[in-house]
């Protein structure tokens, strides 16, 4: 009997096609799920499952049942965007996978903080900053620096750290636009505002089998991420921390799980390390982002997208591996503008070390940096024997980089 999996696969989300190659590759039948606007979908010819709105998971419940003609044996979400429906539809469908409730704790940096702080793990202090609070006045007992977030954003978007009250009461403002134009919940939500970790930072790449965390990944962030935006470039692993470090590391992130609730599926975590120990910046009940999973495939044997598939389904998972040092850097955007095009491609996949590079971004697209952009310009991919050949290399590749981004935008290209 073929499996089938139900996909919320994001209309602009870069994993879709390798999440449908590695379904391809088990011969797994896709019941796809998207997010088309609603009023235009019908004119592209696109049915009820391909205009779902993600960002209203009640009311998309309803429309994906509807239109369900067999229960799926899965149901997956490629993205942040479609964790809470993906888990209402394994709930109501009677499917294995995390409830709505510890998902919606994980995806709200709030809800997590008091999770974290009420269970005695390393914590700063942090404030809920309402939507009319005022922006001048910092929070007791808060002291700068201090970090202002957007409460659901990912990928450091809506993301500013503060020194002064000048500068705050600049991000406060400046993240609650973003929020409020990419949140349809903003004013509700209002912000997050929390004392600055120092540190170096990291992530965990891991799986979660009947509450048991499985690691998949320690990455390495060798760039300093201390603001005041925090656009993350280049991920290395394995990571040169030491045993014990990486051994805190997990036991964190295990512990953090159990108290969400999160008892299955992948799992992505961000961290920092200082000499007070392990402080947890995220934990989400997904994969990696962008494709900086395709990083992974020398040391698992296959596709990131191919294991959790795998392990949805309760198929055999293949036993880690050791592999030589891998890499990826997302492409730094440089500047607000149009992106119309790359050139040096060519001589940057020449590099020794380069594995491959992939830019996403599309001529005419309007590209912005953290803490506004929601995009990368695309990927850098690197293999070596040790992690500093890998970053050497990605390094050399971005050198020779050049991208035009056209910087003067008419009003008729900003409507386009």
């Amino acid at each position: 009997m073929v499996n089938r999996v139900l996909l919320l696969l994001p209309t602009t989300g870069y994993r879709n096609d390798d999440f449908l190659e590695a379904a391809g590759q088990l011969d797994i039948q896709i019941i796809s799920v998207a997010n088309y606007c609603r009023r235009l979908a019908p004119s592209w010819g696109k049915g009820p499952m391909q205009s779902v709105p993600f960002d209203q998971p009640e009311r998309a419940l309803n429309r994906v049942l509807n239109a369900l003609k067999r229960r799926p044996d899965a149901v997956l979400a490629v993205d942040d965007s479609g964790l809470d429906l993906a888990a209402l539809l394994r709930q109501r469908l009677g499917l294995a996978g995390n409830s709505p409730e510890a998902v919606r704790l994980t995806r709200d940096k709030l809800a997590f903080r008091r999770l974290l702080h009420d269970a005695g793990l390393n914590c700063p202090d942090f404030f809920h900053l309402a939507r009319d609070a005022d922006a001048n006045a910092l929070p007791q007992p808060l002291r700068f620096p201090v970090v202002v977030k957007a409460r659901r954003l990912s990928a450091s978007r809506g993301v500013v750290r503060a020194d002064t009250p000048q500068a705050y009461a600049r991000a406060v403002n400046w993240v609650r636009a973003i929020q409020a134009k990419a949140d349809r919940d903003a004013a509700a939500l209002g912000l997050i505002v929390e004392d600055f970790i120092p540190g170096s930072e990291h992530a965990l790449e891991g799986l979660l089998q009947d509450g048991a965390l499985r690691l998949l990944a320690l990455i390495d962030k060798p760039d300093p991420l201390d603001g005041p935006y925090f656009e993350e470039t280049v991920y290395l692993t394995p990571s040169r921390l030491t045993p014990e470090q990486q051994d805190a590391i997990v036991q964190s992130v295990q512990r953090a799980c159990v108290l969400a609730g999160l008892k299955s599926g992948p799992v992505h975590a961000e961290m920092r390390l200082n000499a007070q120990g392990v402080w947890l910046l995220e934990l989400a009940a997904r994969s990696i982002g962008g494709l900086c999973g395709r990083m992974l495939r020398p040391a698992l044997g296959m596709s990131l997208e191919e294991l959790i598939l795998r392990d949805a389904l309760q198929l055999p998972l293949p036993e880690a591996r050791q592999a030589a040092a891998n890499g990826v850097m997302m492409i730094p955007i440089p500047r607000h503008g149009l992106f119309q095009g790359v050139s040096g491609i060519e001589q940057a996949r020449a590099v020794a070390g380069i594995s491959d590079i992939r830019i996403t971004a599309g001529a005419g697209q309007l590209i912005s940096a953290p803490p506004e952009g929601a995009s990368y310009l695309g990927f850098i991919f690197a293999q070596g024997q040790s992690v500093d050949a890998v970053d050497s290399a990605l390094r050399e590749a971005h050198r020779l980089l050049e991208f035009d981004i056209r910087t003067e935008i008419s009003v008729s290209e900003m409507r386009a």
